[in-house]
C-alpha cells in the first residue's frame, strides 16, 4: 500500500472527513483567584523597578548642578567643600569601598559556618532556638550595633589592632605610621575610630543576615545525592563539601552579596563609630575613615543648596554602585546550581 493510500485509510477510519492533520490548540482557563494573582504579581514588580528607576531620576535631577560645576574632579577629588567649589567622593568612595571588604571578609565565614552548623550539625531540639536567635540578630537596629561598637567594641579591639601592627605591620594596610611598637609610652589611641572598627561593626549586622540565606539554601540540598555521597563512603564533611556547598553556591552568593549591599549603604553604625576625614585612608587600623552614607548622614542638616545638590550626587553615585552588585549577583546566581534551580 501505498502512502497516500496509508493517509487516506487512516482518515477513513478516524473520520476526519479528509481534513489535513494538525497540532491541537490547547487553551489555559484561569480561575478569579489565578488572574488576581498574576496581576498583583505583574504589578509588584513593575511597581518595583518603578520606583528604582524613580530614586535613580531624582538623584540625577538632584546632583546635577553639582555634577556640572565639578565635572570629572567629583570622582577624583578627595577634599568636601562645596561652597569654595572644591568637593569630591574619591575619599569617602575608598572608605565606603574598604569598610564594606572587611566586613565582608569576616562575616563571610561566620555567616557559612553559622549556617552550616544549624542546617547539619545541630541537633534538632535545638535549631528553632539558634534560628531564632540569628533572624532576631539579623532585625536588631543598626544603631544598637553602632553604639555597641562605640561603647564596648572599640576598647576591646586596641590590643588587637595594636597586635596586628606590631607583628603585621610590614604589610602596607596593617601599617600605621604613628605607632611605634618598640616604645612602651606608645599610646594605641591612633588605633581608634578606624575603618577596621566600623568593617567589624558592620559585619556583625550583615553575618545574620547571610547566614539566614545560606540556611535556608543548606537545608534544601537534595536528600538523595546527601545519602548517596554517605553511601559511597563520604564523611558527613566530605557530604558537605561535595553536595550541600555545591548546591548551596548561589545562597552563598547571594547572601553574601545582599550583605555587601547592606555593608556599602550603612549609614548610622558606622557614623557612630568613624572619625570622619577626607583623604584617601589606605591605613585600615588607623584613626579616620568616611563613607558616602555617613557624609550625608553629618552634613544633610547644615548643608547649602548647593552643597545638598552634591550630596544627592554622592548618593547618586552609591545607588548605582549598589545597582551593580546586585545584577552582578544576580548573573553569578542564575549560572550557578541552586540559583538555576530555583
Amino acid at each position: 500500500m501505498t502512502g497516500s493510500n496509508t493517509r487516506e485509510a487512516f482518515r477513513a477510519t478516524d473520520g476526519s472527513s479528509g481534513q489535513e492533520d494538525s497540532p491541537r490548540q490547547l487553551t489555559t482557563v484561569r480561575g478569579a483567584s489565578d488572574s488576581v494573582f498574576r496581576v498583583a504579581a505583574h504589578g509588584g514588580g513593575v511597581v518595583v523597578l518603578l520606583s528604582m528607576t524613580l530614586v535613580g531620576l531624582f538623584l540625577a535631577v538632584r546632583g546635577a548642578e553639582a555634577i556640572a560645576a565639578a565635572g570629572p574632579s567629583f570622582l577624583t577629588e578627595q577634599d568636601w567643600e562645596p561652597n569654595s567649589g572644591r568637593f569630591g567622593i574619591a575619599a569617602v568612595l575608598f572608605g565606603t569601598v574598604v569598610i564594606a571588604l572587611i566586613a565582608i571578609f569576616v562575616a563571610l565565614p561566620l555567616a557559612v559556618g553559622t549556617a552550616t552548623y544549624i542546617s547539619e550539625y545541630a541537633p534538632l531540639g535545638l535549631r528553632p532556638l539558634l534560628v531564632g536567635i540569628v533572624d532576631l540578630m539579623a532585625a536588631i537596629p543598626s544603631v544598637v550595633y553602632g553604639l555597641w561598637g562605640m561603647f564596648w567594641l572599640e576598647g576591646a579591639i586596641l590590643p588587637v589592632a595594636q597586635w596586628i601592627s606590631t607583628y603585621f605591620g610590614w604589610i602596607p594596610v596593617f601599617n600605621v605610621p604613628n605607632f611605634n611598637p618598640g616604645d612602651p609610652l606608645a599610646t594605641p589611641t591612633v588605633f581608634t575610630a578606624s575603618a577596621f572598627l566600623a568593617g567589624l561593626v558592620v559585619a556583625m549586622m550583615v553575618a545574620p543576615v547571610a547566614a539566614s540565606i545560606m540556611r535556608e539554601v543548606f537545608a534544601q540540598a537534595p536528600i538523595g545525592e546527601r545519602e548517596g555521597a554517605l553511601a559511597l563512603g563520604s564523611t558527613k564533611w566530605g557530604m558537605i563539601r561535595s553536595v550541600v556547598y555545591p548546591f548551596g553556591l548561589g545562597g552563598m552568593i547571594g547572601g553574601a552579596m545582599l550583605g555587601l549591599g547592606r555593608a556599602l549603604g550603612e549609614t548610622i553604625a558606622v557614623y557612630l563609630v568613624i572619625s570622619p576625614v577626607f583623604v584617601i585612608q589606605p591605613n585600615i587600623l588607623q584613626t579616620g575613615s568616611n563613607s558616602i552614607s555617613s557624609l550625608i548622614a553629618l552634613r544633610y542638616g547644615e548643608a547649602s543648596p548647593f552643597e545638598l545638590s552634591a550630596l544627592m550626587a554622592a548618593g547618586l553615585v552609591l545607588f548605582l554602585i549598589t545597582m551593580l552588585v546586585n545584577f552582578g549577583a544576580g548573573i553569578i546566581i542564575q549560572r550557578s546550581r541552586s540559583g538555576a534551580a530555583s
